[in-house]
C-alpha cells in the first residue's frame, strides 16, 4: 500500500464515521431503539457504496467482502447511542439549537469524501474514460446512504430540500475530473472533496437553496 492508498483509506474511514454519526443521531432524534440506531448508522455509511458497486457490477458489494467499514459504522453508532443515553438531558435546552449544525457537518464531510471515493472506485474498475458514469457514480456514492437514511427515518430526503446538496456533490465530481489528468490522483480527490465541503458549508451558512415554488 503506497502513500496515496493510505490517504484514501483514511478518507474512507473518516467518511464512514461521519455518515454513521449523522445516521445514528437522526435515528436517536426519531426515537429508534439501539438496533434501529445501529442499522440507520450502517445504512448511511455504506448504503451509497452498495448502490455504487451494483452499478459498476462489483458483486458482491465491497461491504460484504470487507466488513471493516460496516463494523466501524456499527461501533460509531453504538458509541453515539451510549453517549446520548448517558447524557439525555442535552436534548433539552441549547442542544437542539445546534443539533442541525452538528448533523449537517457530519453529513457534509461524508458527502465530500464519498463523492470522490466513489469516482476512484469507478476508475479502478476500468471506467476512467466514461465521464458520465464517473460523475453519476460519484454523486450516488455521496448521496445514496443519506437518501436511504432519510427514507428509513420517514423524513424528506436532504437531496430534495436541504441547502445545495446533490449539486455540491456534482460540482465536486467536475473539479475532480478537471484536475485528474493534470495532478496526482490524491490531490484531485482532495480538491474535489474540498469543493463539495466548501459549497455545502457556505450554502448552510448563507441559506442558499435551489429555486422552488413557494
Amino acid at each position: 500500500m503506497d502513500y496515496s492508498d493510505y490517504v484514501i483509506f483514511i478518507m474512507e474511514i473518516l467518511g464512514t464515521i461521519s455518515f454513521a454519526s449523522s445516521g445514528a443521531m437522526l435515528a436517536i432524534q426519531r426515537r429508534m431503539d439501539i438496533f434501529g440506531v445501529a442499522i440507520l448508522g450502517v445504512t448511511t455509511a455504506v448504503g451509497g457504496g452498495v448502490i455504487r458497486d451494483l452499478i459498476l457490477g462489483i458483486n458482491p458489494p465491497s461491504m460484504f467482502r470487507d466488513y471493516k467499514y460496516a463494523l466501524i459504522a456499527i461501533i460509531t453508532s453504538l458509541i453515539i447511542f451510549t453517549l446520548m443515553h448517558l447524557r439525555r438531558h442535552i436534548f433539552s435546552g441549547n442542544f437542539m439549537l445546534w443539533y442541525d449544525k452538528v448533523i449537517n457537518f457530519f453529513d457534509t464531510l461524508g458527502l465530500g469524501i464519498f463523492t470522490v471515493v466513489g469516482m476512484n472506485t469507478a476508475i479502478k474498475a476500468g471506467y476512467s474514460k466514461n465521464t458520465f458514469l464517473l460523475c453519476f457514480v460519484g454523486v450516488i456514492t455521496g448521496v445514496g446512504g443519506g437518501l436511504l437514511r432519510d427514507i428509513m427515518a420517514g423524513t424528506m430526503p436532504y437531496i430534495f430540500v436541504k441547502h445545495v446538496y446533490a449539486v455540491a456533490s456534482l460540482a465536486g465530481t467536475l473539479v475532480f475530473l478537471f484536475f485528474y489528468l493534470n495532478v496526482p490522483k490524491i490531490a484531485a480527490m482532495l480538491l474535489g472533496a474540498g469543493t463539495v465541503i466548501t459549497i455545502r458549508l457556505l450554502a448552510a451558512h448563507y441559506r442558499w437553496n435551489l429555486p422552488r415554488i413557494q
